[in-house]
C-alpha cells in the first residue's frame, strides 16, 4: 500500500531530566483529508459523532509515533453519550491513519470501553487489552489506556483546537512533574524544560480500500452461498469496516471473480 503523499507530520521529543517523551502534531491536514473523504463518500456525522471521530484519529496518531514503527494498532472505542462505536487504526511502517464511527444499532454495554488490539509485524501472536473509562473525553480514555494497559501514566492536552500534545513516561520518569501538568504549562513547556528531537514521522488519513478488495473479502460466500449473499437483488452495498466508504458491488461481477479464480 503507498499513501499519496507524506502527509501532517509528527515530531517525538524526549524530556531531560524529566524522561518522558512528547509527541505533538497539528491535525488540521488529517481534519481536512476526513472531511474530504466524508464528502466523496457520502457520510455524515452529527457533530458529537465527528467531534469523537477527529479526537480517536488524532489520539491514534499520537500513539503509533510514540511506538515502534513495526507495531499496527486498531482501537475500538464504545462510547454512551453519545452512543457510539469509533474504529480507528494506525500503521507506522505506511504511515496510515483511517477510522470511522457507528452510530446506528449500536447496542449500549452500559460502560465506556476500549479495546486496544496491537499487531507487531513478525510478531507470534496479537495482543489484546480491555479498559474501561469514564465520560466522553477519548484523550482521557487513552489516558486511562496507558494506565491500565501499557502500566505507564501519559498526559493528553490540547494546545489548540487542531493542535494535541502528548506526554508518556519513560523509564525512570519523574511522575510527579508529569501528573502535575496543566495546559498552561504545556504551552510554556519548552521553556521550562529541555526538549530533545528524537523522530519526526508521517502520517495521513487514507485506507486504500476499493470495489476489489471488497469482492475478495465477499469470495468466499460467494462460492458457498451466492443466494444467502444476494438472495433475489442484482446488488448489494458494502461498506468497508475501516473508512465507513460505501462500495456497489454486483452479482455479475462476483461471478466473473469466481470464474477467474477457478482459473488460477
Amino acid at each position: 500500500m503507498e499513501i499519496p503523499d507524506p502527509g501532517l507530520e509528527v515530531r517525538t521529543y524526549f524530556v531531560r531530566e524529566k524522561n518522558a517523551l512528547v509527541a505533538r502534531a497539528d491535525f488540521g491536514e488529517m481534519y481536512a483529508d476526513l472531511v474530504l473523504h466524508e464528502v466523496d463518500s457520502g457520510i455524515s456525522h452529527a457533530p458529537a459523532y465527528e467531534d469523537l471521530l477527529r479526537d480517536a484519529l488524532a489520539t491514534m496518531t499520537l500513539h503509533c509515533a510514540a511506538r515502534p514503527r513495526s507495531e499496527h494498532w486498531a482501537w475500538t472505542i464504545h462510547t454512551q453519550e453519545p452512543l457510539a462505536n469509533v474504529f480507528v487504526t494506525g500503521d507506522s511502517s505506511v504511515g496510515s491513519v483511517v477510522g470511522t464511527v457507528y452510530s446506528e444499532d449500536v447496542k449500549n454495554s452500559g460502560k465506556n470501553l476500549l479495546y486496544a488490539q496491537c499487531l507487531e509485524k513478525g510478531g507470534e501472536k496479537d495482543r489484546l487489552s480491555i479498559v474501561e473509562f469514564h465520560g466522553n473525553d477519548l484523550l482521557k480514555a487513552a489516558e486511562t489506556f496507558y494506565t491500565q494497559s501499557e502500566q505507564r501514566p501519559a498526559r493528553l492536552f490540547r494546545h489548540g483546537p487542531e493542535d494535541i500534545v502528548m506526554i508518556v513516561a519513560q523509564p525512570d520518569c519523574d511522575t510527579d512533574w508529569l501528573d502535575s501538568l496543566n495546559e498552561d504549562l504545556v504551552r510554556r513547556l519548552d521553556q521550562d524544560v529541555t526538549l530533545s528531537l528524537l523522530e519526526t514521522r508521517h502520517y495521513r488519513f487514507f485506507c486504500g480500500c476499493s470495489q476489489d478488495r471488497m469482492m475478495d473479502v465477499l469470495l468466499p460466500v460467494m462460492r458457498t452461498n451466492p443466494t444467502g449473499l444476494f438472495g433475489e437483488d442484482a446488488t448489494i452495498r458494502m461498506r468497508c469496516p475501516r473508512c465507513g466508504k460505501r462500495h456497489l458491488i454486483t452479482k455479475e461481477n462476483m461471478e466473473a471473480r469466481v470464474a477467474e479464480r477457478l482459473k488460477e
